[in-house]
C-alpha cells in the first residue's frame, strides 16, 4: 500500500473504532461542536453548484483533466476525515477503505470515483478549490460571486487557521485525549501549523 493510502487507512479505521459505541459522550459533543461549520460547508456547497458547477464539470471532469484532484495531491486533515465519518458511518467508510485497498491507479486522487468524490463531506481542501481558469470565468460574468466566495474563504479560516482556537485543532485534540494518534494530524504534527500556534500564545 502506498504511503498517502497507508495513511489515509489508518485514519479511517480510527473513526470506525470510534464509531464502536464506546465513546458516546465523546461522539454527541463532537456533533455539537460541528454545528455551525457543517452549515458553512452547506453554504459553500450550493455556491459551488450555482457558480462553478457548469464550468468544472464541463472543462475539467468530463474531459478526463481534474487538475485539482491529482493523485497523492489531495491534503486531507483528520478532522476532514472524522466529521466525514460521523456523517456517513461505518459502511461507508468501510467502502473507502476498499478503495484504499485496490486503488484505480489511475493518476487522479484514489477517492475520485465514476460520480465523482466518494466522500459524503468531501475534504475542505477540495470544497474550497478553484482553479485561475474556474475563478476568471466565472468572476468575470458574476462579480458579486468573488464577494460571496472571498467571504467563504474568511469563514473557512475560523475553522481551520490555527492562528485562534478552530474546530480542526479540537477534533485532534478529542482523539488525542482518547488515545488516538494519526499522522494526518497535522494540528499537533505540522511544523508550519505548530508555528502559527505558537506565535498566537497557542
Amino acid at each position: 500500500m502506498e504511503e498517502y493510502n497507508r495513511q489515509q487507512y489508518a485514519a479511517q479505521n480510527i473513526i470506525i473504532d470510534f464509531l464502536s459505541g464506546k465513546f458516546e459522550n465523546e461522539a454527541g459533543l463532537l456533533k455539537e461542536a460541528a454545528i455551525k461549520y457543517l452549515d458553512f460547508r452547506k453554504r459553500a456547497e450550493v455556491f459551488q453548484e450555482k457558480y462553478f458547477f457548469e464550468t468544472c464539470n464541463t472543462k475539467c471532469y468530463e474531459n478526463k483533466m481534474c487538475a485539482c484532484c491529482t493523485k497523492d495531491g489531495i491534503i486531507t486533515y483528520f478532522a476532514d476525515v472524522a466529521l466525514n465519518g460521523m456523517g456517513s458511518g461505518v459502511k461507508e467508510i468501510e467502502g473507502l477503505l476498499e478503495i484504499l485497498e485496490n486503488p484505480p491507479g489511475t493518476s487522479k486522487c484514489v477517492y475520485l470515483g465514476e460520480n465523482g468524490c466518494t466522500w459524503r463531506l468531501k475534504p475542505i481542501v477540495c470544497e474550497m478549490f478553484l482553479c485561475n481558469y474556474a475563478m476568471n470565468k466565472v468572476f468575470e460574468e458574476n462579480p458579486d460571486a468573488k464577494l460571496q466566495w472571498e467571504a467563504l474563504e474568511l469563514e473557512r479560516k475560523d475553522y481551520t487557521w490555527p492562528d485562534k482556537q478552530v474546530l480542526f485543532d479540537d477534533v485532534e485534540a478529542i482523539f488525542i485525549g482518547l488515545g488516538y494518534n494519526a499522522e494526518i494530524m497535522y494540528m499537533h504534527n505540522s511544523p508550519g501549523l505548530l508555528m502559527v500556534k505558537k506565535k498566537a500564545g497557542l
